[in-house]
């Protein structure tokens, strides 16, 4: 039976535009891109420790790019990272330096990557839990919201006081048996409200998040949030108002460079196209949508691999709609995910004269040049040749005299920098 109290508290979330529920599950792309980021560096991970060459700290290792992946969703998933960083003095994780636990956590992340039933991952939890391998507790479980979505919430400190305030439980954050009965009361909640949520669980974790970090106060935080978090609270609002301020700024400079892009290849003599979710962004007064085609001619790629490319952030085709340049704007993102993005792009049309181009912020560019040194990346000979980097003030400073004295893609190399140059 609907709870009408409840009713009241999940409205407060869903209509308030500076909750999660809108900044980071509703309208948030980079949200849907992580999907694919963490679970292909997931198939890293896993192929990394198979062959024993997965290292023996956090730090530069490929489990580093996953989590830090996840760590970029937003407030949700602020220390995400923490459990994983390697303690050398108590040493914790015990998945770095033990190689049979670090094989048993590669063959877990293997086992629920391809599981297709809520059972097969329950049973890899609890097989999990068995080895009790120091420090590895539910905090993998924000590995696993990325993989199964609709069957495993995110976990950390604020989803765990929420759900006990929300439902006066006493569940603790170490356990992976707290987890597990934590999960069953969300599944059975997003069931009995899934005419307000979601089938994805991070609609309702989000809920939980909120009201454990203060933000929504029920009747059983009230009394701890009068006495100790009146401050904290209104820190939390200012904290989250410039946070949204901020997150508008960066939009605005990701629809600030794709409005050069496309009104530079236009001025080519390109077709262009805009990523799918961006047509209706706007710049200088201009909706993005209006500088692109619309449909993106793909022919003989599969469907999953078209909607990949079809996220993009600005594509360039000639005459004969074939691909010749594509453009990732990474304006706080993960670097790693867009050059995956890009590599994916480059295999899929299977084409050498594609030219790809990663577009980001000045102060990013030492970022830029370390992932592209690393093995993965240098061994790949095509991703070598065709990939390269432009900042966005050379991109603002020159984007009018490259739309005037231009010919076409080459007028790029004034302003790009290869990354076999490196």
């Amino acid at each position: 039976m609907v709870n009408s109290k409840l009713v009241e508290i999940i409205d407060e979330y869903r209509n308030d535009l500076e909750s999660v529920y809108h900044t980071w599950f509703l309208n948030n792309q980079e949200r849907l891109k992580a999907f694919r980021t963490i679970k292909t560096g997931l198939s890293d991970v896993i192929d990394q420790i198979e062959k024993r060459t997965f290292g023996n700290d956090f730090k530069g290792s490929s489990l580093e790019n996953v989590i830090t992946a996840i760590s970029e969703q937003k407030q949700v998933f602020e220390g995400a990272a923490h459990p994983f960083f390697w303690k050398p003095k108590l040493r914790i994780p015990d998945i770095y330096e033990n190689e049979v636990n670090q094989l048993a956590f590669g063959r877990f992340l293997k086992a629920c990557s391809i599981a297709t039933t809520e059972k097969q991952v329950v049973q890899e939890i609890l097989k999990l839990d068995s080895l009790k391998i120091k420090g590895l507790g539910p905090a993998v479980a924000n590995i696993l919201y990325f993989l199964h979505p609709t069957l495993f919430p995110p976990f950390n400190t604020a989803i765990v006081n929420g759900f006990n305030a929300l439902f006066n439980e006493k569940i603790k954050l170490g356990s992976w048996t707290a987890y597990l009965t934590m999960r069953e009361g969300i599944v059975n909640m997003n069931q009995e409200y899934r005419e307000y949520f979601s089938k994805d669980l991070g609609a309702l974790a989000g809920l939980l998040f909120e009201i454990g970090s203060g933000k929504i106060i029920i009747e059983n935080n009230s009394a701890a949030v009068i006495k100790l978090e009146e401050k904290k609270r209104n820190n939390v609002l200012k904290k989250r108002h410039q946070q949204v301020l901020e997150d508008i700024l960066e939009e605005n400079s990701h629809s600030e460079m794709q409005y050069h892009l496309a009104r530079l290849g236009v001025s080519l003599g390109y077709k262009v196209w805009i990523a799918q979710n961006d047509h209706s962004r706007e710049w200088n007064g201009k909706k993005l949508g209006e500088y692109s085609t619309a449909t993106l001619p793909l022919q003989g790629i599969q469907q999953s691999e078209r909607e990949t490319i079809s996220f993009i952030d600005v594509i360039w085709l000639n005459e004969q709609s074939n691909i010749i340049a594509a453009f990732e704007v990474e304006k706080s993102t993960s670097i790693y995910s867009g050059i995956l993005r890009l590599h994916d792009l480059s295999l899929s049309i299977g084409s050498d004269t594609c030219k790809l181009f990663l577009v980001a912020p000045d102060k990013r560019e030492k970022e830029i040049k370390a992932q592209l040194l690393r093995p993965a990346f240098r061994e790949q000979n095509r991703l070598q040749n065709s990939m390269s980097y432009i900042l966005f003030s050379d991109l603002r400073c020159d984007c009018d005299a490259m739309c005037k004295f231009g010919l076409d893609l080459n007028v790029l190399d004034k302003i790009s920098k290869k990354a076999m140059n490196i």
